[in-house]
């Protein structure tokens, strides 16, 4: 299969992963829960209170509330799990580990010790489903679970990177063939493609998913990227909270996330410099040849440009400012091209 029909694949029914870009770090120790509660946006008391796998999403931040990481949060009982992008682990680590002073925290690299795959798509849920042990649930969004898949021991995260229902499984590397027999076993007629890093970009664009080292970097805050659901407003103080008090109380940023479709004879280059009204008001930061919605691309342009139907200009055309998600979840999708 091609890129565009493993894309379209997915957003029909399902397609599998190879999630080697992804890394995990484990938080032990007996302060790990206030410690973690300190350093990230989200409420880390509430999960220590819940069931273990209890997950949620969030944010590492600066002291000027600039996004460090984006992290899936995981409670395993005496541990935490923080699931995040593999290249950004060790730094990661090294800023994590300024905050260890006296408190009973270890931190370890736990990246290169399982397989991770990803199944992605509106049928994943119920071929997981059929997969698994029947007196195990499925895990909810943003919730883990060890489970048991053809009597191999696997973690499951629920999220994703398409904007369809999403599962990270972790396994261990000699259980891989077993494990995706059982999922080939369980989706029968419903098939699972196999996809690629080039098509699974190409989703999360298509779902306006930011992603950390392009859309998420030091120089941006959670409310440009339109992150809110990642910060808990309801926790004790953590690193960058201030900041992000202020954001709520004043209620506005200098720039925002968007959609472009993109009207350009050849794609624009990552970082291409936007222009409106002429003058310059932002950049883009990913790319993407959707089979649905034709050029597209995610860029932050300031506040005053961000309204749907805008139009912006870059070197190599001009773009116009959409609602994001380009194609929404189980494949409908509302910025399509005209036939």
């Amino acid at each position: 299969m091609n890129r565009a029909e493993i894309v379209s694949a997915t957003r029909a029914g399902s397609a599998l992963f190879e999630m080697g870009s992804r890394g995990l770090i484990e938080v032990r120790g007996e302060d790990r829960v206030r410690w973690l509660d300190g350093m990230i946006s989200g409420d880390v008391e509430a999960l220590a209170a819940g069931e273990p796998g209890s997950g949620c999403y969030a944010t590492l931040l600066t002291s000027r509330g600039a996004i460090v990481a984006d992290v899936h949060v995981a409670q395993m009982g005496k541990l935490f799990l923080l699931e995040t992008l593999g290249k950004e682990i060790p730094n990661l680590l090294e800023t994590l580990h300024r905050f260890i002073v006296a408190d009973d925290v270890v931190l370890v690299d736990r990246s290169e010790e399982r397989l991770v795959l990803g199944l992605e798509g509106p049928t994943s849920t119920a071929i997981l489903a059929a997969a698994i042990d029947a007196n195990t649930p499925v895990p909810t969004a943003e919730n883990w679970r060890e489970v048991t898949i053809a009597d191999r021991d696997v973690c499951v995260g629920a999220f994703g990177f398409s904007g369809e229902a999403g599962y990270q499984l972790r396994l261990s590397h000699d259980d891989r063939a077993d494990v995706e027999a059982a999922l080939d076993g369980a989706a029968g007629a419903r098939s699972i493609v196999r996809g690629d890093a080039e098509a699974l970009e190409t989703l999360r664009v298509e779902a306006g998913i930011p992603a950390l080292g392009r859309e998420l970097d030091r120089e941006v805050l959670p409310q440009e990227a339109r992150l809110e659901h990642a910060i808990s407003t309801s926790k004790g103080c953590y690193v960058g909270q201030e900041i992000m008090a202020r954001l709520r109380a004043r209620g506005r940023v200098n720039h925002l996330l968007v959609g472009l479709k993109l009207e350009t004879a050849e794609m624009p280059r990552e970082g291409a410099e936007l222009s409106a009204e002429g003058r310059r008001t932002g950049e883009i930061t990913s790319l993407a040849e959707s089979p649905t919605a034709g050029r597209i691309a995610l860029a932050y342009v300031r506040r005053e440009h961000a309204e749907p139907g805008n139009a912006v200009e870059f070197e190599a055309g001009r773009g116009e400012i959409v609602e994001l998600p380009f194609v929404s979840s189980a494949g409908s999708p509302p910025n399509a091209r005209e036939p």
